[in-house]
């Protein structure tokens, strides 16, 4: 791999301009502050801070069975996620495993959770481009997957179904048909609106060798997700084999464009692919009859740690148990946060007309970065 060497940008007569935190097509609060020369941009820098919570601190001064539900509202977005690398590293702590009902309904609503976070994407995007039809269509889709959500957890947004030791609840038969109705909905309705992305001229214009990001400078700087697989490397936490995952061969999605239209169309790809593993799901829930919950019956005392594959990339979770109801320590470490470098690396360069694409093509979820004590 060549090294990628750190550029001295040449500040001198350029005019600073402040994007964000308040922009119409920005989705999350965050501020970058770019330098331009004319209308291209030769530095960039980032200030976050303004939806700081200290969700961690919060999560020690709970027991660790009603964390999790803190650990949800780390995104609104990704709950599921979150909810899941948390009860796995608990679970490392604790040492205990899940059955493999528990861990296949765990698959199901987190697939469902990444189609629900890559449609809410596809519809951003189209409209930071301002192709507000095809914004409300892709939301219209996404309705579907909400409802198979709360069919399956009672919730459409946050399910609150992944605890220690499993889940909290289980589908019988009429629900694993309803669910196979709105998926079916969901991919036909999908191909029908996927083309208006994929190989169109206006957003092959506004994407194609824009935010380029090299498969050297994506490592480097240790990009995550479709920010990496974007860029033709084959990173994704799923092929470990976690939780119910070990009962699927999952080769990730990558594209080489490097580009923004190559992040687009990983994502397009993989929604695609979530929707048969959720359909593989409800095939093999009726050979597992097992119990969905283990309750424990010690407090964690040891470090446990857990890697999973969020929507937006690698999520990281490290708990430190004392023995105590109450863990000593959890640490999260969040896609957005990891895609920042990332982002910096490829904005000089580019056009200030583009930036509001290249941004919106790493997933920024401000709200998780923002999760840690300090500020």
């Amino acid at each position: 791999m060549s090294e990628v060497k750190e550029t001295k940008h040449d500040l001198s007569g350029s005019l600073n301009v402040p994007f964000g935190p308040q922009h119409p097509i920005l989705i999350e609060p965050v501020q970058v502050t770019l330098y331009s020369k004319g209308e291209n941009v030769i530095n960039a820098k980032i200030s976050t801070g303004y939806i700081h919570r200290g969700i961690e601190k919060a999560m020690e001064g709970r027991d660790f069975h009603s964390a999790v539900h803190l650990a949800e509202r780390v995104c609104g977005i990704c709950n599921t996620s979150h909810a899941l690398a948390y009860c796995l590293a608990v679970e490392n702590s604790l040492g205990i495993k899940p059955t493999d009902r528990a861990s296949l309904l765990r698959v199901m609503w987190a697939e469902l959770n990444r189609i629900h976070s890559h449609l809410l994407w596809l519809g951003a995007f189209a409209d930071v481009m301002g192709f507000e039809a095809l914004f409300m269509q892709f939301w219209r889709i996404r309705e579907l997957v909400l409802s198979a959500v709360e069919l399956t957890s009672g919730n459409r947004i946050i399910p609150s179904t992944i605890t220690v030791g499993g889940v909290r609840r289980d589908v019988n038969e009429e629900m694993v048909q309803q669910v196979r109705v709105l998926l079916s909905k969901l991919e036909t309705e999908f191909k029908k609106a996927a083309p208006l992305i994929e190989g169109n001229y206006t957003v092959k214009k506004r994407t194609v060798n824009i935010g380029f990001c090299s498969k050297d400078v994506a490592i480097k700087t240790s990009a995550v997700g479709p920010m990496v697989r974007g860029s033709g490397v084959e990173s994704d936490i799923r092929t470990t084999k976690y939780s119910g995952y070990s009962f699927f061969d999952y080769k990730p999605i990558v594209d080489e464009g490097c580009d923004c239209y190559a992040r687009t169309i990983v994502r397009l790809k993989e929604l695609e692919v979530s929707v048969k593993m959720v359909s593989e799901v409800l095939d093999l829930l009726p050979s597992h009859k097992d119990d969905i919950l283990i309750k424990p019956d010690k407090w964690p005392e040891e470090i446990g740690l857990s890697r999973i594959e969020a929507p937006r990339g690698e999520l990281f979770y490290y708990v430190k148990g004392n023995g105590t109801k109450h863990l000593g320590r959890v640490r999260i470490r969040v896609p957005t946060y990891a895609n920042i470098p990332s982002l910096l690396a490829i904005l000089p360069g580019c056009r200030i007309a583009d930036v509001p694409v290249i941004l919106l093509t790493i997933d920024p979820c401000m709200g998780c970065a923002e999760r840690v004590v300090e500020a």
